[in-house]
């Protein structure tokens, strides 16, 4: 007889880290996570206070304290970062934004940061906007020790990239140290660009896309999240874990399904009052 799988999920979500990075692992802990994201100093400025010595300790501290493995937490880099900017002076900027987030995860000894493709502003190509992110991320490995470049895709708002996996694949390839780079999915943005996640069968042919273009071994993380509008709507709305359009089916599938083991899965869904419920929820859905 065949032994079945044994499904190995670590869920968690964008946790608040109000007061210090250090309070982090406590606020996933309080909602039963067994990963977590958060944000690595203020998302929505360009400079933060250096980290000193007793913040980089208290943080390695309570991660021990409430029992997380670094594999399973994944910070998110600020939203001002657009390596795509073709203006010289703000793609500088920009790049050394991205260093400062890289160095500041390895202070705090963790694996991965999650970025944003960029927007090229509809002011040059698509080519050249995978050009300059990937000079970015080359730039940005080079200044650091080992950290890992995490690209999520969007939704496909306005001149952003990486909506499809085709944009992602193109950065990929243009990046020189491919161990220092990866992806991560967030379901709602792909639904929202027109990979039909909540049917079975464009479930199946949207991983299969995702495996021959990109492949699985990029796959780093998920950030797990219903869609408020429909598929390929382009808006980038979330939604309550089976609220919206993807459905109870798909997150069924998606919690059953082994290519998402052993990586941050993490929720970003409009009401964290409920991210306890929403994580006890979707574990109650492994079955066997």
């Amino acid at each position: 007889m065949e032994k079945k799988h044994k499904i190995n999920k670590f869920l968690g979500a964008h946790v608040s880290v109000s007061g210090g990075v250090f309070n982090a692992p406590k606020n996933a802990h309080d909602i039963g996570g067994t990963a977590f994201a958060m944000f690595l100093k203020n998302q929505k400025r360009w400079v933060a206070k250096d980290y000193d010595d007793k913040v980089i300790n208290k943080f390695k501290d309570e991660i021990k304290k409430y029992n997380f493995n670094t594999d399973y937490i994944m910070p998110h880099a600020g939203y001002l970062i657009n390596l795509a900017n073709s203006d010289p002076e703000k793609w500088q900027k920009s790049l050394d934004a991205l260093i400062d987030e890289l160095k500041r995860g390895e202070q705090l000894g963790l694996k991965y940061v999650n970025l944003h493709c960029g927007s090229h502003l509809g002011l040059i190509s698509l080519e050249e906007g995978y050009d300059l992110i990937a000079r970015g991320i080359n730039e940005a490995v080079k200044a650091t020790e080992y950290i890992t470049v995490v690209l999520e895709n969007t939704a496909g708002k306005g001149n952003t990239i990486g909506g499809n996996f085709e944009e992602l694949k193109e950065i990929i390839d243009r990046v020189e140290n491919k161990d220092r780079v990866g992806v991560l999915l967030d379901t709602c943005h792909t639904f929202d660009y027109g990979y039909d996640l909540a049917t079975e069968e464009g479930y199946k042919k949207t991983l299969e896309e995702f495996e021959n273009l990109i492949g699985f071994e990029y796959l780093k993380g998920i950030h797990l999240n219903d869609s408020m509008y429909g598929l390929a709507c382009k808006k980038d709305r979330h939604e309550s874990i089976g609220k919206g359009m993807l459905g109870m089916d798909f997150f069924k599938r998606f919690m059953n399904d082994p290519r998402f083991d052993n990586m941050p899965i993490t929720l970003e869904t409009i009401d964290p009052a409920i991210w306890k419920e929403e994580i006890e929820l979707l574990y109650s859905l492994i079955e066997g």
